[in-house]
C-alpha cells in the first residue's frame, strides 16, 4: 500500500506526518512539486512460455495510454521497463548507488507494475518518503534533490519514462541527508 511520511530534514527521524490515502497522498505530494498518480493496466498481463513475468513490450502495452498522456503532459521522449529482484546481479550495489541524494536535468518518472520502493524527495526544508507500490507513478521534477531505495531484497517491475533517450545522469549532491532517515525494509 502506498504510503507518505513527511519529515523536518533537521529533526528526528521517528517525527513525522503520517499519509496513507490516496488523496492525501497526493494533496501533499504536490506541495513539493511531485505528481503521484495511479494507473490501470488496459490488458491483461501474463507471463510468457518458460518467463516469471510479463516482456517488455507486453508491460509498456498494457499501460500505453496512460504513458502517452504523461508524455504529452511532460515532454517524454521514450519508455523502458525494468525489473529487480533479489537475484539481479549487483542489486546490493545498485542500491547503495540509489540511497544518495542527487539530482537529473531532466524530470524522473517511475511507474511501478510490480512490487515496491522508496523514493524520498527532500524539498525546502522537508524531506517526503513516499513508498510506492502497484498502480503508483511518480514524477520528481528536474533539478530536485532525492534519493531511491529499493531494500536489501527488491522486488519491483518499473516503468521508466525519459526526456533524453539517452537516459538520465545523476549529479549527486554531496549531503548525508539520506543516511539520517529510514530506509525501506520489506517486513
Amino acid at each position: 500500500m502506498s504510503h507518505l511520511r513527511v519529515y523536518r530534514d533537521d529533526a528526528r527521524p521517528d517525527v513525522f506526518e503520517d499519509h496513507a490515502t490516496f488523496d492525501a497522498i497526493r494533496r501533499v505530494a504536490a506541495e513539493a512539486k511531485i505528481r503521484f498518480e495511479r494507473w490501470d493496466a488496459t490488458k491483461t498481463l501474463a507471463p510468457r512460455a518458460n518467463q516469471t513475468e510479463a516482456n517488455q513490450a507486453d508491460v509498456l502495452a498494457a499501460y500505453v495510454d496512460s504513458i502517452e498522456r504523461l508524455n504529452r503532459a511532460c515532454g517524454f521522449a521514450t519508455a523502458d521497463v525494468v525489473s529487480v529482484n533479489p537475484t539481479t546481479p549487483s542489486h546490493a550495489e545498485m542500491r547503495k548507488k540509489f540511497l544518495n541524494e542527487h539530482t537529473h536535468s531532466e524530470d524522473e518518472a517511475r511507474f511501478f507494475v510490480e512490487g515496491a520502493g522508496l523514493f524520498c524527495i527532500h524539498h525546502e526544508r522537508a524531506v517526503y518518503a513516499l513508498t510506492c507500490t502497484k498502480g503508483d507513478l511518480i514524477n520528481v521534477v528536474a533539478g530536485t534533490r532525492h534519493w531511491f531505495d529499493m531494500g536489501p531484497e527488491p522486488r519491483f517491475i518499473a516503468i521508466r519514462l525519459f526526456t533524453d533517450p539517452k537516459g538520465w545522469i545523476a549529479e549527486f549532491t554531496g549531503s548525508d541527508v539520506a543516511a539520517r532517515f529510514p530506509r525501506f525494509e520489506r517486513a
